[in-house]
């Protein structure tokens, strides 16, 4: 009697993969069918705020003050569902020739008016003649902006925000450099792993979604970091050979 074939490595693989979609579309199903009842519950509290907004007596006070607890709870659960739909969501990414100078010059122009108010310098060493790279800048924006307000929040006090690009052998690379309390060896291992915040309150999803953008791009992120001593970021895209004729014509 002959055994039963075994399943190869790759069918292995395509059975993890698929398992691991089906867990993504169900979990993502299910964030979207929670913020439905959400929205109900922060509709009814707004009401009651405004019910309790002339509030004379002491337990109506106490009454807003537990309305006021609600809203923000229910604040922080509507944040945090719409990073993990960020994070969970397919992407299909929609590439256009690009300047990684361009990009990076707009993310910094958004955020020097926040960086004033928390006492951030930002310095930027922008190097000239960079290849052009295939990016789709929406989600590009988002994950490197992502990594601008990780920086800004590691440097409560404020401190110095250092952004330089360059070539290198097969493409360009993007440092963000800070000054802020830096990250000790447990935390490096974690710091892209989903849910996994420093920071009270945070969803732990912005550095992880920003991972996930680098390298559907077909690039990568690596973190240099030491505890009082600042946090490095490395980002590096690849240089296509050639611009496909498709989006060349765009």
């Amino acid at each position: 009697m002959s055994s039963p074939p075994t399943a190869t490595a790759n069918e292995v693989n395509q059975k993890l993969v698929e398992g691991y979609t089906e867990i993504a579309r169900l979990a993502g199903a299910l964030a979207h069918e929670i913020k439905n009842p959400l929205s109900t519950i922060r509709l009814n509290m707004e009401l009651l705020a405004e019910d309790f907004d002339q509030a004379d007596s002491l337990r109506e006070r106490r009454a807003l003050k537990k309305v006021d607890l609600v809203q923000r709870e229910c604040q922080r659960l509507q944040d945090l569902l719409d990073d993990f739909l960020n994070f969970a969501k397919v992407r299909r990414l929609k590439l256009q020739p690009s300047e990684l100078n361009g990009q990076v010059k707009q993310v910094l122009d958004f955020f020097r008016p926040k960086a004033a108010k928390t006492r951030i310098e930002v310095v930027d060493y922008l190097a000239s003649s960079l290849p052009t790279v295939l990016l789709d800048r929406e989600a590009f924006h988002a994950a490197l902006l992502n990594l601008v307000l990780n920086a800004e929040q590691a440097m409560p006090d404020g401190g110095q925000l250092v952004v330089r690009t360059y070539g290198t052998a097969d493409g360009v690379a993007l440092d963000l450099i800070d000054t802020g309390c830096g990250m000790d060896e447990k935390t490096r291992r974690q710091i892209f792993n989903a849910f996994f915040s420093t920071k009270r309150g945070g969803s732990g999803l912005g550095l992880p979604t920003a991972r996930k953008i680098i390298e559907a791009h077909g690039g990568q992120i690596t973190l240099q970091s030491e505890p009082g001593r600042g946090s490095q970021f490395t980002v590096k895209l690849p240089v296509p050979a050639r611009l496909p004729a498709s989006l060349t014509d765009r």
